[in-house]
């Protein structure tokens, strides 16, 4: 592993937990009882490029006029440097991917330094909260990083940081095509768009069906743009049964465990995702596309709880507000069992959660399909 995991500037602080406590207990507890091949094998890929919503950002809208954003407690409890911005007690999904790839853990693009961004070369995090395919996803809550834009972003990555590194455009391209990139996005083109018909017009404008294809079109545009740029092997990751997350439930308040007439509703994209990363993988030369199955995940934690050790799967963790369907009410005490809890707040699991995905999808069977990513990582 390399010797400091947190060590990147960031606008107005820096993480350099090299030498602290708490990051060697991270690292010992990591090593010992996650991933043990990263210590023995070192770097698995160069870089790891993080694309998304709420559950893979790590800070980009910690300072954008948005109501979209965790950058105060409880959110971070459990991190190792306090609040970052993360929708989480603690670390998320693509944390541990960057962990188990040896890797430091990949920085939020809007909040690194420009000299910092000149000499990091192990990728970087443009995910966005309440961000979606869809342009005007979320603007309800203000501005935010939609996939064109993050995109764009990476596009200034390769462009202006990345070749500072290499002498050669075959180097560059090396270096992109062994790199992973996780896409999760989607959920908020649904929740924060289509099932919000007094925000927007989406749901006057398409059927159920037509809006699944809309979605999956566009999204298969981005990986088109990003494979373009030198992007070969992807994760990208359904979108979960939200009609079983309790900022649904609160809202609709069912008789059932899920609304699932929500959970019809994404089943309609997962369905065509899964017909659109097979068609890329036929059409884009060299590229592999891992899909992770989150909608089934979701209901397998509800209807087996113990096999993830979790006891409490309906209730958020921390307190939140507006009637049960908004983020942590800032700076009030959560649970103390937060790894027994499904959900940290009405719409995002806990670290707990986070690391069996993130445990899963890199190293096992069943989740990420037709390749885990350590196998991912093998493909040439």
């Amino acid at each position: 592993m390399p010797e400091t995991i947190f060590s990147f500037g960031v606008r107005g602080r820096t993480y350099d937990m090299g030498f602290s406590f708490m990051y060697f207990l991270l690292v010992c507890i990591f090593q010992c009882f996650f991933v043990p091949l990263v210590a023995s094998q070192g770097q698995l890929a160069p870089a790891l490029f993080i694309f998304g919503d709420s559950f893979f950002d790590s800070g980009n809208n910690n300072n954008r006029k948005t109501l979209a954003k965790a950058n105060y407690p409880p959110y971070g409890i459990d991190f190792p440097s306090g609040v970052t911005g993360r929708f989480s007690n603690g670390l998320i999904i693509t944390d541990y991917f960057a962990l188990s790839l040896g890797l430091q853990i990949s920085p939020p693009f809007l909040e690194t330094e420009e000299s910092v961004m000149k000499n990091f070369l192990e990728g970087f995090n443009y995910a966005s909260a309440s961000a979606g395919i869809l342009p005007e996803t979320g603007s309800a809550l203000g501005g935010n990083l939609c996939m064109t834009k993050q995109v764009k972003l990476f596009r200034k990555t390769v462009r202006d940081y990345i070749p500072l590194h290499f002498t050669s455009s075959n180097e560059l391209s090396n270096h992109l095509s062994k790199s992973i990139f996780a896409i999760l996005i989607g959920g908020n083109d649904y929740a924060n768009n289509y099932l919000q018909p007094q925000q927007y017009n989406s749901s006057s404008l398409y059927n159920p069906k037509q809006f699944g294809e809309l979605l999956v079109k566009e999204l298969g545009n981005h990986l088109k743009e990003l494979y373009y740029l030198g992007a070969r092997k992807f994760v990208v990751f359904e979108i979960a049964a939200i009609g079983c997350f309790p900022a649904i439930l609160n809202k609709v308040k069912p008789k059932t465990r899920c609304v699932e007439d929500t959970n019809k509703l994404v089943s309609i994209f997962n369905k065509k995702l899964a017909n659109e990363l097979n068609l890329l993988s036929t059409i884009l030369e060299g590229s592999t596309f891992t899909k992770a199955e989150s909608y089934r995940l979701t209901y397998n934690m509800l209807k087996h709880p113990a096999r993830y050790g979790l006891n409490e799967t309906r209730n958020p963790c921390c307190m939140v507000g507006d009637n049960g369907t908004g983020p942590c009410i800032p700076n009030k005490r959560p649970c103390q069992d937060r790894d027994s809890h499904l959900f940290w707040d009405s719409f995002h699991p806990t670290q707990a959660v986070h690391k069996a995905i993130g445990s899963q999808c890199f190293n096992a069977t069943g989740l990420c399909t037709p390749f885990n990513i350590l196998q991912l990582t093998q493909k040439s």
